[in-house]
């Protein structure tokens, strides 16, 4: 299994990404980098409309960058929100990150100088309904 970026470098990222988020409505820029199974890095930002809320969040847009580029699994999360409280992700995304991690995948809501706050997916969204939900008879 490769190695992980660390969590520092993560943060690093995301913070990247949520500096370039399109927030106009909400003023919540949100970064978001996740890293797969093989080691690969892919971050997202927020992006609103005037119809808002039909955006995306910061997470959506990282996990549709790993499907372009070809990841199938979340091996770990880090989000940053705007300020100092722990940004958890919306339940939407929750769902989004379910389709592509499992239950002991970390997700961690960080500000720009560390992590906030550490849960595993299972925590975040317990009892979940998955892909293998829809696989069973």
């Amino acid at each position: 299994m490769p190695d992980l970026p660390d969590i520092p470098e993560l943060i690093r990222l995301a913070v990247a990404a949520r500096d370039r988020a399109y927030c106009p409505y909400s003023n919540h820029p949100v970064g978001a980098a996740l890293v797969t199974d093989a080691g690969e890095v892919y971050t997202g930002c927020n992006v609103e409309n005037a119809a808002y809320p039909l955006g995306s969040c910061a997470e959506q847009s990282a996990i549709s960058a790993m499907v372009l580029g070809g990841g199938r699994a979340i091996r770990e999360l880090v989000v940053v929100g705007p300020d100092d409280a722990p940004c958890t992700p919306c339940g939407g995304c929750r769902q989004r990150i379910r389709e592509f991690a499992g239950p002991d995948t970390r997700v961690h809501a960080c500000n720009e100088r560390g992590v906030l706050l550490t849960v595993t997916l299972d925590e975040l969204l317990p009892e979940s309904f998955g892909p293998e939900n829809l696989n069973q008879r």
